[in-house]
């Protein structure tokens, strides 16, 4: 665990607000997220399943929870499954949690081995009439593997017809979506940290580097700040790949004279940032990019008004469409003529804009919430106008991570420079020193 370990309650409450969720007599199962095979005998680094780390904390495969607040019997309404200990698993694969420190990070005081998990589910379904399951949506990986969760929803309602089966998503949806006091301080913490690895880049000298090189500053950066990685894979695009939405071959040499466009983002304690900045390689913008990034950054500073309590993503992109299509106008990329006559079904700022400038972030980068649903106080979500002109090789993200509160938009990532004058000055200082 790279990050500091984190308080119990923040876990204990949000299985009681859970468990205020569900009906009488319904109990719900939840199972951890498992490994990945990779080749041979290696796998991909462990990540918790978001809904499972949420409930408790634990980042181990092959764990289970049960909660059932009206079983009859005390021990099982609130018990956490865990792997016994293995002298020879432990030799090769090394420390696993014992049940004290398993009590201790989840803050349920019921931990058993998960050789027990068949046998106490047995009884307790006894005195269930719904069960809540985590993750029965998901997909095969294969025509011929089959992802645990779902194979233990189809095999429990073979054995258990009568009961009613229901999805826990939906509910832990409405939880996640909006952010507790402790959430919203580890999501500050990864917005810290991204912003140390931007602050770095801003330091360094570009030209002649690769776009790998930038990316292995940033995750240098996020190591020595203790966090976990990468929220998601990061964009390290120069020139023209500023342009691809979701590039990420990461591979090609930076030269003076481009842009370079960076979305990336810290993830601490499994809370992800979302970063997005375009600088000058050569640390000054030419005048047509200064006045293409001018116009982003209006538009970027504009957006982050809307997002207050009641309004919604869908809202918020329609505003910022219609901002950038101005802004487009003014850079001569149409007119408004051509907007006028233009087919409805094809607006032409989408030649400039295709994406959404606005999503909910949190243990997933693109967290649960719907881009219809209200905003409301507590929650968190990104705001990332962008431009790409692709015959003039100008790609230009903006992107903060915006806090919804009663007292208007909090920026998460208001001391992250954005401001040309800042960028141009910090890179230059750079340069001059090198120089």
């Amino acid at each position: 665990m790279r990050y500091s370990p984190l308080n119990n309650s923040l876990f204990s409450d949000n299985r009681k607000r859970f468990v205020g969720l569900i009906p009488g007599q319904a109990m719900a199962v939840f199972l951890s997220a498992e490994n990945m095979p990779r080749n041979g005998d290696q796998c991909f680094p462990f990540r918790q399943q978001s809904d499972f780390f949420y409930l408790t904390g634990i980042e181990q495969e092959n764990t289970a929870l049960i909660l059932f607040p009206d079983c009859p019997n005390p021990s099982w309404r609130e018990v956490l499954f865990i792997s016994a200990f293995d002298a020879h698993k432990a030799t090769w694969e090394g420390h696993k949690l014992s049940p004290d420190e398993a009590q201790q990070l989840s803050g349920i005081s019921q931990v058993t081995t998960i050789d027990q998990f068949n046998a106490v589910l047995q009884e307790v379904m006894n005195y269930a009439t719904q069960v809540f399951l985590n993750n029965t949506e998901y997909i095969k990986y294969s025509a011929d593997i089959e992802h645990k969760n779902l194979r233990f929803a189809r095999q429990l309602k073979e054995k258990y017809p009568l009961h009613q089966f229901q999805r826990a998503a939906p509910l832990l949806e409405k939880l996640r979506v909006v952010k507790s006091a402790a959430e919203i301080e580890l999501l500050k913490t990864a917005s810290d940290i991204t912003g140390k690895a931007f602050g770095r880049l801003l330091r360094s000298s570009l030209i002649g580097k690769f776009e790998f090189e930038v990316q292995a500053d940033i995750e240098h950066e996020f190591t020595i700040n203790r966090a976990n990685g990468n929220g998601y894979y990061p964009i390290i695009a120069g020139g023209g790949n500023a342009c691809v939405l979701h590039y990420n071959d990461n591979d090609k040499q930076l030269h003076a004279g481009d842009l370079l466009l960076l979305d990336f983002g810290a993830e601490y304690a499994n809370y992800s940032a979302d970063l997005s900045r375009t600088i000058p390689v050569n640390g000054r913008f030419t005048d047509r990019q200064k006045q293409c990034y001018e116009a982003v950054l209006k538009v970027f500073k504009a957006a982050i008004q809307l997002y207050v309590p009641g309004n919604t993503i869908e809202q918020i992109n329609n505003e910022v469409w219609k901002m950038m299509e101005t802004e487009m106008i003014s850079l001569g990329l149409f007119t408004r003529e051509e907007v006028r006559d233009q087919n409805p079904e094809s607006p032409l700022y989408k030649r400039y804009l295709m994406h959404g400038v606005a999503h909910h972030i949190g243990l997933d980068v693109h967290d649960v919430g719907s881009k219809y649903e209200p905003l409301a106080a507590g929650m968190v979500l990104t705001c990332e106008p962008g431009l790409y002109i692709r015959e003039e090789n100008i790609g230009i993200r903006i992107e903060n991570d915006i806090l919804v509160t009663d007292h208007g938009p909090v920026d998460l990532m208001a001391e992250i420079p954005v401001e040309v004058s800042d960028i141009e000055s910090i890179m230059s200082r750079n340069l001059s020193n090198i120089h």
